[in-house]
């Protein structure tokens, strides 16, 4: 099948020359320059990819960023002029997958962009019929989903990625450079405060104290770790 992307971005120069990029590797790419074009595609059509610059000329693309979150699960790279560490913090918070600044090297960004499908792509084959109870936690593999007390618990893509891998070895302790080569599957061309970012997050929504963790812990100086009860009782 082939691999559909859609890039937004109202630079027109810049994106007929990543779209010709792209097509060399058979990518088929098609272009909005606009919010209210990327709308209307996304939702009659179905996309593998989307590559989001943040100026658009109709508003802002961090919000249009965590609009398609709220919908989907497609992997999205934001790829911009704008350096500022704010933006990229709120581009993870948001749920995109990685941030690229421009000038940049075609065969990194594409090498990215075979890493993140690549990732997606084993996921979806791996998924299976498991729901996984422990705790209060119940994590259905099918639907990707996570309740907490039969509650529903709304989770981006990342976040529940790390979850899985956090809960399924209980009391493991995570290294950020090892959670960022499993989760995004490939060595992160960035600092490690995309995993600090996404913990922070996925503990918003798991704890009830945040200040009193219960279950995702930090190991000073080495990482994260998901509390296992029995082990913890059985040294006590």
């Amino acid at each position: 099948m082939d691999t559909k992307v859609i890039v937004i971005n109202k630079d027109r120069s810049f994106v007929k020359g990543l779209k010709y990029s792209l097509e060399q590797d058979d990518y088929i790419v098609e272009i909005a320059h606009s919010i209210k074009d990327v709308i209307e595609k996304i939702k009659s059509r179905d996309y593998e990819l989307v590559i989001l610059d943040l100026l658009l000329p109709d508003g802002n693309g961090l919000n249009l960023c965590r609009t398609i979150r709220e919908h989907s699960q497609v992997p999205i790279i934001i790829l911009t002029e704008k350096e500022e560490d704010i933006n990229k913090i709120l581009a993870l918070e948001y749920g995109a997958d990685d941030y690229v600044t421009k000038p940049f090297n075609i065969l990194v960004l594409k090498a990215k962009i075979k890493a993140i499908l690549r990732r997606a792509n084993m996921k979806n084959h791996q998924i299976n019929n498991q729901v996984i109870k422990i705790y209060d936690f119940t994590v259905n593999t099918v639907g990707r989903k996570l309740t907490i007390k039969d509650k529903s618990v709304s989770l981006t893509g990342k976040e529940f990625d790390l979850f899985y891998l956090l809960i399924s070895n209980p009391g493991k302790v995570f290294t950020r450079e090892e959670l960022l080569k499993t989760i995004w599957g490939y060595e992160y061309y960035g600092d490690l405060r995309t995993v600090d970012v996404h913990i922070r997050r996925l503990r918003e929504k798991i704890e009830e104290d945040c200040d009193n963790v219960e279950y995702i812990h930090t190991k000073w100086g080495v990482g994260y770790y998901f509390k296992d009860r029995k082990a913890s009782a059985a040294m006590d």
